[in-house]
């Protein structure tokens, strides 16, 4: 069965005539039944924790939508909790961490064995979504990229231009490379444990890859991406990665291939048209609508839609969006955009 999933034939590079569809952040505070959920919840982290309640919105979307795959309902910092950072989340500012500044607290970090006690319940999590989800719906497990989660770590929040990172990088190198050897490790870990329990596919958010520039983009966002990947197909070699090295820009030329993601997630700031003819010939794209027509609507949300469907038509194509929806959007519209994708 698995074989005949429209989103493991467009990773395994099938064109079809209508694009797999799946949305970034499916699962949030746009849908009022996601609403509900996390007051039942009483926090988010408490919601990220509980099995139960964590398959019940990420099968939300799925039920009202009929999407073709699921993403696992979590987030990219759990990794650092598990770690050993302090993680809480400021209601309308969103998460605060403790700061990581020097080797003693690199140092001062769990050891990456360790984090399976904290993390165990996203298993779960996905264990009970293998069983519920509807046959035809990949599940997809996920973790932030390395520089991603390392800048959140070092600054303690999320910030502009990640700033504190470029810093630590330039001025505490060794400190920064530790670090980003650590999270590497965990991720690895990770995404191993979640494609144990049941996830069918895995996806690598680096959402500020777009502010490492030349080296450091090749060394920072590249080579740890490639080393997750190499490590999980050494693992799981039928097991498909989309990595999304976000804003990456000309930087996108070539990245599936040196990783050796089976997909390359886009965001809107590249054209549709761009991808086709950089990226597509590498094999999948995934992408890329922006994510407003979300908020906006109108004929213009379904030109955008059709448009995009028509420059990925001759290859391998996921519709998505280029980044998560917002909690503003109006649920409507996201069934405009599926009817839009389907209706060809």
């Amino acid at each position: 069965m698995a074989q005949q999933k429209t989103i493991l034939k467009a990773l395994a590079g099938e064109t079809q005539e209508v694009p797999p569809i799946w949305m970034m952040r499916q699962a949030g505070r746009y849908l009022p039944e996601y609403r509900a959920t996390r007051a039942q919840a009483g926090d988010f982290l408490s919601l990220c924790y509980n099995p139960e309640l964590a398959a019940e919105v990420t099968l939300q979307p799925i039920r009202r939508y009929g999407f073709d795959a699921s993403i696992l309902f979590a987030d990219i910092l759990l990794i650092p909790q598990a770690l050993g950072a302090d993680l809480w989340f400021v209601t309308g500012e969103g998460p605060r961490l403790s700061t990581i500044t020097s080797m003693e607290g690199v140092d001062a970090l769990r050891p990456v064995g360790e984090i399976d006690a904290t993390l165990s319940p996203i298993y779960e999590t996905v264990k009970i979504l293998a069983s519920e989800l509807p046959k035809e719906t990949t599940l997809i497990g996920f973790a932030g990229a390395p520089w991603t989660v390392a800048t959140y770590m070092i600054a303690g929040r999320g910030t502009p231009d990640q700033g504190p990172a470029h810093l630590l990088k330039n001025e505490n190198p060794a400190a920064f490379d530790a670090l980003m050897a650590k999270i590497t490790q965990a991720t690895i870990e990770y995404l191993a444990a979640q494609i144990e329990a049941g996830a069918e596919v895995v996806k690598l958010f680096d959402s500020w890859a777009g502010s490492l520039k030349g080296a450091d983009f090749q060394r920072y966002a590249l080579q740890p991406a490639k080393e997750i990947i190499t490590a999980l197909k050494a693992q799981y070699p039928n097991t498909p990665v989309i990595a999304f090295p976000r804003e990456a820009g000309a930087g996108y030329i070539g990245f599936a291939k040196a990783t050796g993601a089976d997909c390359l997630a886009i965001d809107n700031s590249i054209s549709a048209e761009w991808a086709a003819e950089n990226l597509q010939t590498d094999g999948c794209v995934q992408g890329n609508l922006a994510s407003k027509h979300m908020v906006t609507g109108g004929d213009k949300l379904v030109s955008e839609t059709k448009r995009i469907c028509k420059a990925l038509k001759n290859g391998p194509h996921i519709f998505n969006l280029g980044h998560g929806i917002t909690p503003d959007a109006d649920p409507d519209n996201v069934q405009r955009m599926i009817d839009a994708v389907r209706e060809g």
